[in-house]
């Protein structure tokens, strides 16, 4: 019988998602669980609501309730209305990563789950409930670096003989044009090197994406700074392989799982202090936490110019990906959250 209901609400894969996937991945042995709305890579077929629902009437054996692991407000709004309205035996955990203050009804509907994961410290004094902090992870069986970096960017099929990227939605609270000033700083000295703005535009920033064209067309970069929209995610870890280096410069950042994905891969990144970034440098052995654009392309061009130095990175990345932010961990830490609801402590 059920004992864990999982849910994924959004239909584009987002950062959120894309954590969600990765435990759930780690956690498919642990327990007898269902993914309730929208399919993940690599996870169970997902269950309708209303079947997760029907799966929650009756309480496993050995266990007083079924939990519902809900990451987004909608996700909360229905395991609410599972459990108040429809009275099923259920307790509702939240994973909260955002490191602000959340708005009325966010902070109405975390006050009434059970338990609250936190991802970050900071992130822990925002919130109610929290029994854990618990960072996040990565999968590091799915992301792992290339035998030949350079083969797998050819491989990747795009110009040039390596490539560098920035992750993510493509809008100003992301840091996109911050990522494009350092490029067009960095790619004159930089022959042979390729960009790639990874991600897409939602309606309302595509002017936004528009300007940031129009400003690499001018200095005619338009053939080395690509715009290829979002990555599938069962295509990601093989273009992560190929690259040389992550780069993120967002202005806020609630958790940030590209550095992550990077160094799970050998890649090191530069980023802005955002997020959990600083914590995964590992005191700069992984990559470098940056104030602003002109000193993203600077620190590149030393870490681009410098092979012993970028191997050296690689291997740090990988080894801190692995010992300190895998997957296996983050599970574990929700894990002991699942037990302690259930034991009523």
């Amino acid at each position: 019988m059920t004992e864990l209901i999982v849910t994924n609400f959004n239909a584009n894969f987002t950062g959120v998602s894309a954590t969600a996937a990765g435990v759930l991945r780690a956690q498919t042995a642990r327990y007898d669980l269902a993914l309730a709305g929208r399919a993940l890579p690599g996870c169970p077929a997902p269950v309708t609501v209303a079947e997760a629902r029907r799966l929650s009437r009756d309480v496993p054996p050995g266990r007083p309730f079924v939990i519902w692991h809900v990451r987004r407000n909608s996700e909360m709004r229905s395991a609410l209305w599972a459990r108040d309205v429809l009275r099923l035996p259920i307790r509702i955990v939240f994973t909260s990563a955002a490191q602000r203050r959340h708005s009325a009804l966010p902070r109405w509907l975390i006050s009434r789950m059970d338990a609250v994961i936190a991802t970050t410290a900071r992130a822990a004094d925002f919130v109610p409930h929290v029994r854990a902090v618990v960072p996040h992870g990565v999968d590091c069986a799915t992301f792992h670096p290339a035998e030949d970096r350079a083969a797998a960017w050819a491989q990747a099929g795009y110009p040039g003989q390596r490539g560098i990227a920035t992750i993510g939605r493509i809008r100003p609270e992301k840091g996109t044009d911050r990522f494009v000033d350092a490029m067009l700083k960095l790619l004159p000295g930089q022959p042979g090197t390729t960009a790639l703005v990874l991600g897409r535009a939602g309606r309302s920033d595509l002017a936004f994406l528009q300007g940031l064209k129009d400003r690499i067309a001018a200095v005619h970069l338009q053939e080395r700074i690509l715009f290829p929209g979002e990555i599938a995610p069962d295509a990601l870890p093989a273009l992560l392989r190929g690259l040389s280096a992550v780069v993120q410069l967002p202005r806020y950042e609630g958790y940030g799982m590209a550095p992550l994905e990077g160094m799970a891969s050998g890649v090191p990144f530069v980023a802005t202090d955002a997020g959990y970034y600083r914590d995964f440098t590992g005191n700069g052995a992984a990559g470098q936490i940056v104030a602003n654009a002109d000193d993203a392309a600077e620190a590149l061009t030393t870490l681009l110019g410098d092979p012993a130095r970028h191997a050296a990175m690689s291997d740090a990345a990988r080894q801190i990906a692995q010992s300190k932010f895998s997957v296996e961990a983050e599970a574990d830490g929700i894990g002991a959250v699942y037990e302690a609801l259930w034991r009523g402590a």
